[in-house]
């Protein structure tokens, strides 16, 4: 059974920063995504990557990127085991929604929501124009 524990999130003015950490514990391989939901819209991946760590080496696969956050968002720290961070810049109102860290076991085969098996409990990230 994999756990996720997320940090960050709050409120910013446009053009402000923040950043979103992800611990992961239970399983070595994972497909790790962020997603959002804002009020009345669907759940829709911000990010997502393969991560495998084996004996102290780390390995990822090709990072996602939705279109939207393209330029703005980042997540760094890409080859530490057992995190997934998502670092976001210039920040915009309609980036306002609740956060959500999740994964399943394996390779990003799919990016659906339905595919994740795991999510964290969410956090609120409101930006203010």
């Amino acid at each position: 059974q994999a756990q996720l524990l997320e940090s960050g999130g709050g409120t910013v003015q446009a053009g402000g920063s923040l950043r979103l950490s992800c611990a992961t514990s239970g399983y070595s391989g994972f497909c790790q995504a962020w997603f959002r939901q804002a009020p009345e819209k669907e759940r829709e991946v911000v990010a997502a990557v393969y991560k495998e760590w084996t004996s102290g080496r780390v390995t990822s696969g090709r990072l996602f990127l939705a279109d939207s956050v393209e330029g703005r968002f980042t997540v760094p720290r890409i080859n530490v085991a057992r995190t997934l961070d998502l670092q976001m810049d210039n920040l915009r109102p309609e980036d306002t929604a609740t956060y959500y860290c999740a994964a399943y076991i394996g390779p990003c085969d799919s990016l659906a929501t339905s595919r994740f098996q795991y999510w964290g409990q969410g956090t609120q990230v409101t930006v203010s124009s």
